[in-house]
């Protein structure tokens, strides 16, 4: 892979499973040195080994002051900041009726407010130099509802609209895009798939849902955040990029 990303330094956050490693490999891959982010102590562990020029940091990203952590982190270890890769985020499953306010709100700290966080105490690094570069991933569920997820919907349609704001407030020197993922085939769409009475056969729906009929793979997802934290995207800014085989137009 060509080194697109050579001497940035980025946060990974998500970075222990899923998309989020998946991304994490493409950045280093493509040169860049890294802090990664998660709970799981031991995966983590394994892919900061892994991976060359990184450092993982175990937390909650839903800590204000680990969110903070990771960017003072990135600092001291590496003396610069050009990429927020945040992936953190769960699905806080149940119908609004029944759903816990504890669940409801650990849902919506999860998936928007720790983007706000981690952008607050980094944005100060990323406009210097060169610029910067956040890139949140959110979900087709930020233009399609499904059933039992009213907490992950709301949460990811309201993760668009702080990228747009991010994106407005600080071009030209940090661009801000969102990616939107359908379905991809990571634990989190299994554990989605809970919600439906049949979960294997929502899975399998899904898949035959997309016009490319086919579950989506990290590594599809990878390819488009790479393209979007290098210079190849330097002109798209505010951008939330559908990346679903197609499902959001069947």
């Amino acid at each position: 892979m060509e080194l697109k990303l050579n001497n940035k330094v980025g946060i990974v956050t998500g970075a222990t499973s899923g998309m989020g490693k998946a991304i994490a490999e493409a950045y280093h891959e493509a040169g860049a040195s890294l802090i990664l982010s998660g709970r799981n102590l031991e995966r983590g562990n394994q892919l900061a080994a892994q991976l060359e020029n990184s450092v993982f940091v175990p937390g909650d990203v839903n800590d204000v002051d680990y969110n903070q952590k990771l960017v003072a982190t990135a600092m001291d270890k590496f003396g610069r900041l050009d990429i927020l890769s945040l992936n953190a985020g769960i699905l806080g499953l149940g119908n609004v009726v029944d759903l816990s306010v504890e669940t409801w709100r650990d849902t919506i700290d999860t998936n928007l407010s720790s983007i706000f966080y981690c952008s607050k105490f980094a944005i100060p690094f990323l406009q210097e130099g060169e610029g910067g570069n956040i890139l949140i991933n959110a979900s087709i569920a930020a233009f399609k509802s499904f059933p039992n997820h009213p907490a992950y919907c709301a949460s990811k349609a309201a993760s668009l609209g702080l990228m747009k704001q991010l994106a407005v407030e600080y071009a030209p020197k940090i661009r801000v895009n969102a990616i939107c993922p359908g379905p991809v085939d990571t634990p989190l769409i299994w554990d989605s798939a809970i919600a439906f009475d049949q979960p294997e056969e929502a899975v399998e729906n899904a898949k035959n849902a997309t016009l490319l009929k086919r579950l989506g793979t990290p590594e599809d997802i990878a390819k488009l955040a790479l393209f979007l934290a290098s210079e190849d995207s330097s002109w798209i800014t505010g951008s939330a990029m559908t990346i679903d085989g197609g499902i959001i137009n069947a």
